[in-house]
């Protein structure tokens, strides 16, 4: 308990005091054995659990026979093929392409989302006439632009992008209409009685008090904006640059399922590792708003 606290319960009987001050010694020895390695311990261990169970069911599957190794090989032929690829240098080149294409086009889709769901959360006239087309937007698979987005720009970086932007911009509008949906009526007034007007309300008001629902629309957001790059990347082959979609779709034409299936744990690795970046901002907020209630 903090010093302000201690104040409030000078009154409680000693017998009160006592059993708060018992409570209080054992929250600090808690604490105080959780050293960060044991932190990191206690994170690390559920994912390589998760990570063991999955390879083992993965090579029970393939010691069933279920399939010929030709068509689904083992971990231990895919795992060699992954380690080949990461030390090659044409491989992280691939990496980096495909990652800058993602940071663009999730920083355009972050910025098209925001903008849409200011507008359409803050004026009745804009949620009647595109509330409901949002949601529909949200909800087409990102596969059915690229056709439009080939004719408008040809195979090109540009009808990636397009499609990155329809694929995520919608999920980002719709976590920030849901937070300013369930902002308190009061504290806009509170706001409004400080002189909070116009920008400077959403600046210090709105964005702030709607960010955990507007952090959850940029994780969901991020992960349709990762699944359209995908898409892009195995149907908009520019010339002879090399991404992560390309090894996929090359292994695929030469029928090399172990390249193929370690291409794809690359993809699951790489979304895996930005979940968990998202996961690391929502614990930071959490923590800044008071609502864990673990450590």
């Amino acid at each position: 308990m903090n010093t302000e606290l201690r104040m409030r319960t000078a009154d409680v009987p000693p017998a009160v005091n006592r059993e708060l001050a018992g409570l209080d010694a054992l929250e600090l020895t808690v604490r105080s054995r959780r050293n960060p390695l044991a932190r990191l311990w206690s994170a690390a261990w559920p994912v390589l659990a998760a990570v063991g169970i999955a390879l083992a069911v993965w090579q029970l599957v393939v010691l069933s026979g279920w399939k010929e190794s030709w068509v689904l090989p083992g971990p231990a032929d895919v795992l060699p093929e992954l380690w080949n690829s990461v030390t090659s240098g044409s491989f992280w080149g691939a990496v980096g392409l495909t990652m800058q294409r993602a940071v663009i086009g999730f920083a355009a889709s972050v910025l098209v989302g925001s903008v849409l769901g200011l507008v359409v959360s803050r004026f009745g006239v804009m949620r009647r006439a595109f509330g409901s087309l949002i949601t529909g937007l949200q909800t087409m698979p990102s596969i059915a632009w690229f056709p439009l987005a080939i004719l408008l720009f040809k195979l090109s970086e540009s009808a990636i992008l397009f499609v990155v932007v329809l694929g995520a911009a919608p999920s980002i509008a719709n976590g920030l209409i849901a937070g300013v949906d369930y902002l308190p009526p009061i504290l806009l007034r509170a706001g409004k009685v400080m002189g909070l007007r116009g920008l400077s309300q959403y600046w210090h008001l709105i964005l702030p008090a709607s960010l955990p629902a507007f952090v959850a629309g940029l994780k969901q957001g991020w992960a349709f904006a990762w699944r359209s790059l995908m898409a892009g990347e195995l149907l908009v082959q520019i010339g002879t640059t090399s991404s992560v979609g390309r090894l996929l779709s090359d292994s695929r034409e030469l029928s090399d399922t172990a390249a193929m299936i370690s291409v794809m744990l690359v993809i699951l690795i790489i979304g895996i590792v930005i979940d968990q970046l998202f996961g690391l901002a929502d614990r930071t907020l959490r923590n800044r708003w008071g609502l864990n209630t673990t450590d």
